[in-house]
């Protein structure tokens, strides 16, 4: 195998999402080489997926919110000298040197699922990471079924591929973006008896100054809650799908009500008849690759943890931003406004570039107004520690390691496992695929005696598979650039 070298940029931002996208053109207006690296082979990020030309869709936007703002980010792109490197699956980022502020190289593997036998390396002085997000599942009963899948796997299957996971869908879990899903699935055809959310809407109120300064919000949670009304949606709050029946499919689930801590409560549960599930509970920041490096963290509302960052997006570690959902989840604009600080504080770092001050305190003021409020929408919709009342012994809790909920209590009452760490050394729960970021919130509250648990803090050396000639590739990669070197002087 043999490892292409991109060299040498300003500044490389990871993710081409929001963020990424605003802070490549940001720096990039202000005079910097920037490198756009992505896994996608389209721009828009999880937000702003859409289908493949070939599919033919007349009307991409319609399955949008807020799709101009992306047009217009997606033709600044076109029109700057970004390089937009798509297919590169990052699963690591070196300082090339022990120097402060040495540069940087991004380590990609190539192609759709990143098994290509091609690899790639890009070296810049500055690393912008806007690398989102991924859900936060709890397991339940029957959640192995076919017809069962994500939340935003349901919006992306609609979004990419333009289908419908089934015809009769519940939408289930807590966070706002349930309600997204369910008026995007009814608005596509499909039939959505109900969505349940096992929080409820009414912390919100709590905290009405930034309710009032982010009046965009309400104008989305009515355009959402109207859709629903249309298409004759049951809100179902304070519940949740603790159950799905089915032979080779879903067939149908049990919904029961919640306490304030999310204990179901006996007897109240109630079957609805569906052919598929959507189900997610919040996000979770997708922070891999910045934690490798020694960045700071802090725990937001929800128990997740998101990268700490100082005013102008940049981590505890020099030369290193991040913007949008790695420094906590809070959605599209957020993240856009984010990118764009981001990318004008590198540009004045790295080239002085002369940057007027209103725009910085503009950019400034909107990220903590919107910031604020996504701290209220974490707090509002963070898991009960009661939900593991709904969990039988059989159940799977690591799918790709078939670790169920009774090994994982056992490990915990007979062997004394007293974190998530010493249960995965018992069952080998999150030692599968996913490394834990579908069972790593359930392993851990299971682990936790007192139902306190804190967010799982591993550092990972790689974020992405990565074939072993990748690696070897590395060594030859090196060695031919000191022989080069060594030709030079």
């Amino acid at each position: 195998m043999t490892a292409s070298v991109c060299e040498p940029y300003d500044l490389a931002v990871v993710g081409a999402g929001s963020a990424g996208i605003a802070g490549a053109v940001a720096a990039c207006e202000l005079g910097l080489s920037v490198a756009l690296v992505d896994a996608s082979a389209q721009t828009g990020g999880q937000f702003y997926r859409h289908p493949a030309p070939s599919l033919g869709a007349v009307r991409p936007e319609a399955l949008h919110h807020d799709w101009s703002a992306f047009r217009d980010l997606r033709r600044r792109l076109a029109e700057s000298d970004v390089t937009h490197l798509a297919g590169h699956h990052v699963w690591s980022v070196t300082r090339s040197d022990e120097a402060v502020d040495g540069p940087w190289t991004v380590h990609a593997v190539i192609g759709p699922d990143g098994a290509d036998e091609r690899s790639a390396r890009v070296r810049a002085r500055a690393v912008l990471l806007a690398t989102g997000a991924y859900e936060r599942q709890l397991p339940f009963q029957g959640w192995t079924l076919p017809g069962v899948v994500s939340a935003g796997g349901a919006q992306a299957m609609l979004k990419s591929g333009l289908v419908l996971p089934g015809r009769r869908i519940v939408v289930a879990g807590s966070g706002p973006l349930l309600l997204a899903v369910a008026s995007s699935l009814a608005a596509a055809g499909a039939r959505v008896p109900a969505v349940v959310e096992a929080s409820g809407y009414l912390r919100y109120a709590r905290n009405p100054r930034a309710l009032v300064t982010n009046p965009h919000k309400a104008a989305e949670a009515l355009l959402h809650g109207g859709a629903l009304l249309r298409h004759g949606v049951r809100l179902r709050t304070r519940s949740a799908v603790t159950e799905v029946h089915g032979s080779d499919r879903v067939e149908a689930v049990t919904v029961t009500r919640l306490d304030r801590d999310w204990r179901p409560v006996q007897g109240s549960g109630r079957r609805i008849a569906c052919d598929a599930l959507a189900v997610g509970h919040g996000l979770v920041p997708q922070t891999e690759l910045a934690v490798a490096l020694g960045c700071a963290t802090r725990t937001l509302p929800d128990g997740t943890l998101a990268l700490a960052l100082d005013g102008l997006q940049e981590s505890s570690v020099r030369g290193l931003w991040a913007a949008g959902e790695a420094g906590g989840v809070g959605g599209a604009e957020l993240a856009r406004v984010e990118g764009e600080l981001a990318g004008v504080a590198v540009a004045v770092r790295l080239r002085g570039s002369r940057v007027p001050a209103g725009r910085i305190r503009g950019l400034s003021r909107r990220r903590d107004r919107m910031r604020a409020f996504a701290e209220v929408m974490a707090a509002a919709h963070a898991p009960g520690s009661g939900w593991p009342g709904w969990l039988a012994d059989d159940t799977d809790v690591c799918r790709c390691e078939e670790v169920t909920a009774g090994r994982i209590r056992e490990a915990v009452a007979e062997l004394g496992a007293r974190d998530a760490r010493t249960v995965k050394l018992f069952t080998r729960a999150g030692m599968g695929w996913c490394q834990g970021r579908m069972c790593g919130t359930a392993v851990a509250c299971l682990a936790a005696r007192d139902g306190d648990a804190g967010p799982p803090a591993e550092r990972r050396p790689f974020a992405t598979p990565v074939p072993l000639s990748v690696l070897a590739a590395l060594d030859e990669a090196d060695a031919e650039s000191a022989e080069a070197g060594d030709r030079r002087s």
